[in-house]
């Protein structure tokens, strides 16, 4: 159809009709949003949506051509979290998993990675299934222990995973021993260390002696259990340049909005971990001390096998607690079953209490032999201690361990 029929039919179709109005679907499209515009002194960063970038000429762009490349929202979060984990450079991705996938496509095929023996099931698997495919070979160790570490490290260990507390059994690695033997093996090996259960305000990794910091920034990081996002900070060039190339090239990038969201959690973390902290405390003790519970896991109390090592390397503990009940599976179904407060629910570091069972929950995808040797059994329960008041989240626990032992009441 040519042009001049295609509008006589239009014509026809808004005979009658008042004429359109001159440069409508123009205006609509250009007026108001000329790139050059946008300075501001708005005191909170500006979401910025836009997937492209006006280029001054072809090539010569003012510091941004693609969203995916480079954003200025993304900008804003990653210097705001470089600043926080006392780092030169800072990287968002679209989950922990993305920031875990890029990490480790710094390595190629032959290269080893010694990953710590309890870490995030979705780690595990990661590792385990995926990873194991492109030719990295793959080895797990306790890393509490530094000579098991130091026995795992091979001529072609290329990358050291160090989480800690670890995800579920909560054991609490020297990241400053850890690095130290790691680097005086080999200098060029990296170490990285999952801090997504500490925050940065209860530990830096980077400050003792890690080459990246990594988090699943849904978590503590934002805490307000609505953004799913990675991140990744370094003081190496090195490191963050490649990641930098990973980051484009791989694509696993967040949105601009979810960058705006979690800067804003940023601005309460500290109060935030300091409620998690006392709330937890208080909780950890109430289980210890409670007939019904077998053992609690809380690096804050004093029976935790790495308190000293906790206490030397933070500043404070999240709202992390595991504990074994008393009983069989029955227990701990009946237990979760009747908490009022708590949600049962996967994920951690939101302001509201979480609880959860690691061997049918977040850890189902690890090898049930495996969650035999970590300790990862029918009877252990993790919780993520919220920011309600401390006298509400004791009560919860109360009447749901009551209803899982009524005879002990």
């Amino acid at each position: 159809m040519d042009s001049k029929k295609k509008q006589d039919e239009q014509s026809d179709v808004f005979a009658g009709f008042h004429a359109a109005y001159k440069s409508f679907a123009t205006e609509a499209i250009h007026v108001g949003q000329e790139p050059e515009q946008w300075k501001s002194m708005a005191v909170v960063p500006m979401i910025s949506l836009s997937t492209t970038f006006k280029q001054l000429g072809p090539g010569n762009h003012a510091g941004f051509e693609y969203s995916r490349s480079g954003n200025p929202t993304r900008n804003c979060l990653e210097k705001a979290v470089a600043a926080l984990d006392g780092a030169k450079y800072c990287l968002a991705f679209a989950s922990g998993l993305a920031a875990t996938m890029t990490i480790t496509h710094m390595l190629k095929a032959g290269d080893g990675i010694v990953c710590m023996d309890d870490v995030y099931g979705g780690t595990n698997r990661y590792f385990q299934k995926i990873a194991t495919n492109f030719g990295l070979e793959i080895s797990f160790a306790d890393c509490t222990k530094p000579e098991l570490l130091k026995a795992a490290l091979k001529p072609n260990t290329k990358l050291v995973w160090i989480e800690t507390p670890t995800n579920p059994t909560m054991k609490v690695v020297d990241i400053r021993a850890c690095s130290d033997l790691v680097h005086e093996h080999n200098k060029d090996i990296i170490v990285v260390v999952d801090n997504t259960f500490m925050s940065a305000y209860f530990q830096r990794p980077l400050a003792l002696g890690a080459d990246i910091c990594m988090y699943s920034a849904t978590k503590y990081m934002n805490g307000h259990s609505d953004v799913v996002m990675g991140l990744a900070s370094t003081n190496r060039e090195d490191c963050y340049e490649r990641l930098k190339f990973l980051q484009n090239a791989l694509g696993g990038v967040p949105s601009p909005f979810d960058c705006y969201m979690c800067n804003r959690g940023l601005k309460t973390l500290h109060v935030r971990m300091e409620r998690h902290f006392k709330n937890a405390m208080a909780a950890a003790k109430f289980l210890e001390a409670d007939p019904r519970v077998d053992r609690v896991i809380f690096p804050g109390l004093p029976s935790h096998p790495q308190h000293e090592v906790m206490k030397k390397q933070c500043t404070g503990c999240p709202g992390m607690i595991t504990f074994y009940i008393k009983g069989k599976l029955e227990h701990a179904t009946t237990f979760l079953q009747n908490l009022k407060m708590f949600a049962v629910a996967e994920s951690l570091g939101g302001y509201e209490s979480l609880a959860e069972h690691p061997a049918i929950m977040t850890h189902a995808s690890v090898p049930e032999n495996e969650r035999c040797v970590l300790g990862i059994s029918d009877t252990l329960i993790r919780l993520s201690v919220g920011l309600e008041d401390e006298a509400d989240v004791i009560e919860d626990l109360e009447q749901a361990l009551a209803a899982a032992h009524p005879q002990k009441n």
